[in-house]
């Protein structure tokens, strides 16, 4: 009878317990979006600062998302004129090959064909088209092999983490006929970390903004006009008049393979703020689906869009308390009066304006050891920046080091400050002088009492 009674009293406090702490909210504690996929991650495309995550560190398979260094390499090589957009390519042998296997994403090559530049451009970052991408490769690395080892080199030196390239393109390597770039095997894949990812493309859309001139096109024909034309369908179907349609979505990146399950590296602007999302391996219900890469990035944007909006936090002219003036030395003038030469705007989260504080950093090499500019001095001349730091309690991290200090603006001086002539620094040093003398006389005097 105890036993019993112990039991249902057992029974009882479980349940006041899941209702006072019910057990789905753990989950939800952990991911208040509740993003179904290996890793995700949600970024302010302005500042690269980090505004949802989840696993972001994991290494995982990326697919055709590893076409942005691809495109990457490529814009940084037009904009080097190493390479031109109406510069002629005929496909090699193995180019050829790959471009004819249509259960691959592919536009079909001619052997002999000439194609520019900017027609396999197009191709792949439209269709995701994979022989149009080795196809780039060969003509910014002189090969795929050269290739790989330029992608490999330029996410070192872009500070990713968490990523290793072994194609151009993100197909598996057992997909490529044996011909698998040198110093890889066939069994290997491109992984990076949803982190590295996020980072690729803020590197893409910060340096090479035009990348979404071609990443927001919904369809286009491969040479129309021609016996050879296809249609592509962008495989981003968040963009205007697809299936997935969302307002502001307007790249960046698909990707699919059996290691990798369904990628998306979307990006969306509204009202002049741009978020950058990444899902990978994404899932509906538990269930792997082309759909699901959509609906989980629009968990993420209609969380960013509702919660975060560009804020004007200071204006133009700001002039912080207790650091308003600095003193000139050599000057008609003593003083002169700073202020920010531009409003200073942020991406801030619905209620968070107040724990964002100004902070000034004036430049060392303008003013002397004791912390003076020395004259003449000109209306306007930058003297420094002004910043931001947050006091509250949801700090943020960033993809990148310098993220921090990517909001800013100019700290410049308010009116010029004429050199004084000799005549008005002589009698001040005079008057110096007596003042140092006078000061020393009073401290002998005063020890005498």
């Amino acid at each position: 009878m105890k036993q019993k009674k112990n039991i249902i009293i057992g029974l009882i406090v479980v349940f006041l317990l899941s209702t006072i702490f019910p057990f789905g909210n753990a989950k939800a504690a952990q991911d208040p979006l509740n993003i179904e996929a290996d890793a995700a991650i949600l970024v302010d495309a302005s500042t690269g600062r980090i505004l949802y995550q989840k696993n972001i560190d994991t290494v995982l398979g990326i697919a055709s998302m590893t076409k942005m260094m691809t495109e990457y390499l490529l814009l940084e090589a037009i904009k080097e004129n190493r390479v031109k957009w109406d510069q002629q390519y005929t496909p090699s042998d193995y180019v050829y090959r790959l471009s004819q296997d249509r259960d691959l994403s592919n536009v079909p090559l001619r052997k002999d064909g000439k194609y520019t530049v900017r027609e396999l451009y197009e191709a792949m970052a439209i269709y995701s088209a994979n022989a149009a991408t080795v196809a780039i490769a060969e003509i910014v690395g002189g090969s795929e092999d050269n290739f790989v080892k330029m992608m490999n080199e330029k996410a070192k030196k872009l500070g990713l983490q968490g990523y290793k390239f072994v194609n151009a393109t993100g197909l598996s390597n057992k997909d490529l006929q044996g011909f698998h770039p040198q110093g890889t095997n066939e069994n290997e894949e491109n992984v990076m970390s949803a982190r590295a990812v996020a980072t690729l493309a803020y590197h893409l859309l910060k340096e090479y903004p035009e990348v979404l001139k071609t990443a927001s096109i919904p369809k286009k024909i491969f040479r129309e006009g021609t016996n050879d034309q296809i249609k592509m369908d962008n495989w981003n179907w968040m963009l205007p008049g697809l299936i997935y349609s969302y307002e502001g979505v307007d790249g960046l990146k698909t990707g699919y393979t059996e290691f990798a399950g369904y990628c998306f590296t979307g990006t969306a602007e509204r009202n002049g703020v741009r978020f950058i999302t990444v899902v990978m391996n994404a899932k509906s219900n538990g269930k792997s689906s082309i759909e699901a890469r959509f609906e989980q990035t629009r968990k993420m944007l209609d969380y960013a869009f509702s919660n975060y909006s560009l804020k004007e936090l200071y204006p133009a002219g700001y002039q912080q308390k207790g650091a308003s003036t600095l003193p000139v030395v050599k000057g008609k003038e003593k003083s002169v009066a700073i202020a920010t030469k531009k409003p200073l705007s942020f991406v801030v989260k619905k209620g968070e304006e107040k724990y964002y504080k100004p902070v000034y950093v004036l430049d060392k090499k303008k003013l002397t050891k004791n912390g003076e500019l020395t004259a003449p001095v000109k209306k306007g001349e930058k003297i420094g920046y002004m910043t931001l730091k947050y006091i509250g309690a949801n700090n943020h991290d960033y993809l990148t080091p310098d993220g921090k200090n990517a909001v800013k603006v100019d700290v410049v001086t308010k009116k010029s400050v004429e050199k004084a002539n000799w005549f008005v620094l002589m009698m001040r040093g005079i008057g110096g002088l007596f003042s140092d003398v006078w000061t020393s006389v009073a401290k002998v005097v005063k020890g005498w009492f």
